[in-house]
């Protein structure tokens, strides 16, 4: 499954699965992973599984591994309103 290049992530969920796709599209395991930042392999785990109680240095240390830079913009207003979401 190919990650598209420019997705809209709301939910911790949503960037797990980002995260957990990019990484075996890169063929490289939770672990292998997790040691190239300094980590142990249940905090890929973690974050690939949706936990809100990531460290965001943590979480931007995984997405500089991946090769993947953090984008943050205004919402679409055609999109769905944040009480929608939650």
């Amino acid at each position: 499954m190919e990650c598209p290049l420019d997705q809209i992530i709301r939910l911790p969920n949503q960037l797990g699965a980002f995260v957990k796709t990019t990484r075996q599209e890169r063929k490289m395991t939770q672990k292998q992973l997790a040691s190239l930042i300094g980590k142990q392999q249940k905090t890929i785990s973690a974050i690939e599984t949706g936990s809100p109680g990531t460290k965001l240095g943590t979480l931007l240390s995984v997405i500089a591994m991946l090769d993947l830079d953090l984008q943050v913009m205004p919402r679409r207003k055609d999109g769905p309103d944040i009480a929608d979401v939650f």
